[in-house]
């Protein structure tokens, strides 16, 4: 885990101390992460934030000396997108659970660079938050820690899969449309695939449908954004229903 070099975490420093600061460490995040939303996670330098802050590369080291730091301030940002305002957070184990997969999820779709782009990111205030949420969560469920645990790595090995899933394929579904003669080839190297008979239950799942003719149609219902949606919810409950037979916990407390 990085720790933002000799100073130790960020967290740990206050903030600078002049009377009116020009920039906050929220505006500063909030940069970097709009950065990486456009151009990938690769475009994000301080250079980069300082100049679409309006500022001198040298002046934002005032606020955030090193590229960890502003990782770390990029990671708690999207971590405050994941948490459940705590009006909201039901009592019941697995109402709660979902609520929190379902605001992790929409983060994580938010910001599809950052599964694989955060994960030795400082652990800060609102990663905290979140695990604690986490825990409040199924503290009523009367299983001992290490079942707690193992529920909670279950549901967020889920949520994780099904976000990246998600991304990967709204970037498909971009790509064949901005593409459409790439799309024309890889279908008909298909076909020619399935025409050696080696493919019988893709032949199935196509029930007969030309994809290149109905190639919006050739594998079910499109994936886009409400679909994917769908999906994520059906396989949550799933899980629930799952981890809650396996555990022994009962749906209401």
């Amino acid at each position: 885990m990085a720790t933002g070099g000799n100073g130790g975490p960020i967290w740990s420093r206050p903030e600078p101390g002049a009377r009116r600061p020009r920039f906050t460490r929220q505006q500063i995040s909030a940069v970097a992460l709009d950065i990486a939303d456009r151009d990938g996670f690769g475009a994000v330098s301080m250079r980069r934030v300082a100049t679409e802050l309006g500022a001198a590369t040298m002046s934002l080291y005032h606020y955030v000396r090193t590229k960890d730091d502003l990782v770390a301030l990029m990671d708690d940002a999207l971590m405050g997108e994941a948490l459940v305002p705590a009006t909201e957070l039901p009592a019941d184990w697995r109402d709660a659970l979902t609520a929190i997969a379902r605001r992790t999820r929409a983060a994580l779709v938010r910001h599809p660079w950052a599964l694989a782009a955060l994960q030795d990111a400082q652990f800060g205030p609102n990663a905290m938050r979140h695990f604690e949420q986490s825990l409040a969560a199924v503290a009523g469920t009367g299983l001992d820690t290490a079942a707690r645990l193992d529920l909670l790595s279950i549901v967020d090995c889920y949520v994780f899969g099904s976000a990246l899933h998600t991304g990967e394929s709204l970037q498909r579904a971009a790509a064949a449309q901005a593409n459409p003669e790439a799309v024309s080839a890889v279908i008909a190297f298909g076909m020619a695939q399935l025409q050696t008979g080696q493919f019988p239950h893709i032949e199935a799942l196509l029930g007969g449908t030309d994809p290149r003719t109905h190639p919006d149609q050739a594998a079910g219902p499109p994936m886009d954004q409400d679909s994917l949606e769908q999906q994520f919810e059906r396989g949550l409950q799933a899980v629930l229903d799952g981890v809650a037979s396996r555990l022994d916990i009962p749906h209401r407390l």
